[in-house]
């Protein structure tokens, strides 16, 4: 009951009317940045917010055009024009709904932990310096009074922001910031940079067409690698942000049905002239924030925003941006995470270098990029760690046999170490290999295990293989001969190797 309680409907409605006023400047900006314009990014959050918000697999999180994707796009719309943008929404579209229905939104979960610092750290000091831009004017960067009253009002939204919650609860604090300071510059005049100067946010309802480009393998040679980057650029950075909210609500979203709503999104702005889009951790963060879990702030942040197009362009077009910066600063300071300082000399060596790394990259380059790169170092630091940990104990049983008691992870980087435990041609005639505490991982420790087979076999000398996986059994080749079964107390897990599937 309490879902649809009156608090809960009250609390999405003025976090959705929030969001929709931040999500304004964001989306005009991005349009921009992608050379298209105003209206096509607004239509964009629009429509993505809407069906994300009612469809996808993570209520709270914010959707829109964004600009980890406007970076991609420009390439793309100023070399063939924005027709050829829309077909590649599509693509892009589609693409993300083949990855949905091919389940892979779960990989999303096995981002280690520091990339996720990296991303949100890189995030949050990219968002930041991107209010910077808001400092310019045709003349360059804003001096004098001009600078001081911007920078004054960005002081007093944020102040507004932090001191509202110990008054009242009843009202998001980001609104009451935004509300505060819009009416004081109205009321006492003050001449300051306002939304409408990043351009007209008057409209009607987007409509449907079809991109006018040629259908053919043309098209889809220009079209596709755009299309690929985005796609994998908006699934990383949506489902990271999915992550991050379910550990903020401890809940757990849906990656695969959240990638399936993403994907059609896609589709319709495309169809209907917007950008396309993805998860935006600002306007997410601002949402769940405010205590906005459900997915009736989304919905209602996509129509107040509709509205702002139809009917009250004029009234929003007069907001100072100094408010919506100030809402943006605090922003930053809340997702940044701060705790992550006192991690240094704490953590590994190699997890404080993935965190900064990441958010290094992140800022330089892209999200996705940073992502890739974080995941591969910390993969291979991971490899080379464990690589070093399988070990080894020997003695000899009442048989007189010698018997290898292994330890550790047996896998492609730590085989060529496997093989420098043992001593074929000093060892005795019979001579037993315990996996009871080790395990093999992929193809090329079953490969280790029949080399050493073949090395005990051509000097004349028995190797009996004990308590191995069924999958380790049915694996190997020369060693099946040598090994020894002793159900129940073999172990039970899976090998990777494409012979199993």
């Amino acid at each position: 009951m309490s879902t649809v309680s009156p608090t809960h409907i009250k609390t999405n409605l003025l976090s959705g009317l929030t969001v929709a006023l931040a999500l304004v400047p964001e989306a005009i900006a991005f349009a921009l940045v992608a050379h298209v314009s105003p209206l096509t990014g607004l239509y964009a959050a629009v429509l993505v917010s809407f069906i994300t918000s009612a469809f996808g697999g993570r209520p709270g999180m914010i959707s829109g055009a964004a600009g980890a994707l406007a970076v991609v796009m420009v390439a793309l719309v100023v070399q063939h024009g924005v027709q050829y943008l829309f077909a590649a929404i599509v693509l892009m579209g589609v693409l993300q709904i083949l990855f949905a229905l091919a389940r892979l939104g779960k990989f999303i979960r096995m981002v280690p932990h520091p990339v996720m610092l990296g991303f949100v750290n890189g995030l949050a000091i990219v968002i930041f310096v991107a209010q910077f831009e808001h400092f310019k004017t045709s003349g360059g960067w804003m001096s004098g009074p001009q600078l001081w009253t911007m920078l004054g009002l960005v002081a007093l939204t944020m102040a507004i922001i932090y001191v509202t919650p110990k008054i009242t609860k009843a009202v998001p604090a980001t609104l009451v910031g935004i509300v505060v300071v819009a009416l004081l510059a109205h009321f006492l005049h003050i001449d300051t940079k306002t939304v409408g100067e990043l351009g007209s946010i008057a409209g009607g309802l987007p409509d449907f067409h079809v991109p006018d480009v040629p259908f053919n393998l043309e098209t889809l040679r220009i079209v596709f690698p755009y299309s690929l980057v985005l796609a994998g650029v908006g699934l990383i950075e949506t489902l990271l942000t999915l992550t991050l909210i379910d550990e903020i609500t401890d809940t757990r979203g849906q990656p695969n049905r959240e990638s399936m709503a993403q994907g059609a999104a896609n589709i319709v702005t495309a169809l209907f002239g917007g950008m396309g889009g993805c998860a935006m951790i600002g306007q997410s963060m601002i949402n769940v924030g405010n205590g906005a879990t459900g997915r009736l702030s989304g919905i209602a942040a996509s129509l107040f925003l509709l509205s702002f197009i139809l009917f009250g362009s004029s009234v929003i077009e007069q907001i100072p941006l100094a408010a919506l910066i100030g809402v943006m600063f605090v922003v930053c300071e809340k997702t940044f995470e701060w705790g992550t300082f006192r991690l240094f000399g704490k953590v590994p060596r190699a997890d404080a270098l993935v965190i900064v790394l990441v958010a290094g990259v992140t800022l330089v380059f892209n999200l996705a990029t940073a992502v890739v790169v974080g995941v591969i170092v910390s993969a291979l630091v991971f490899a080379w760690q464990h690589a070093k940990r399988i070990g080894v104990s020997t003695r000899i049983d009442e048989q007189g046999w010698k018997v290898y008691e292994l330890e550790g992870t047996l896998f492609f980087a730590s085989s060529a170490n496997f093989q420098e435990l043992f001593a074929p041609k000093e060892d005795p005639q019979d001579v037993v290999v315990e996996f009871r505490r080790a395990r093999v991982v992929d193809h090329s420790a079953i490969q280790a295990i029949d080399a050493l087979a073949e090395r005990y076999r051509s000097v004349g000398k028995r190797l009996h293989l004990r308590h191995l996986s069924p999958d380790c059994r049915s694996l190997l080749e020369r060693a099946k001969d040598m090994i020894e079964v002793s159900l129940p107390e073999d172990p039970r897990y899976r090998v990777a190797d494409d012979k199993l599937d």
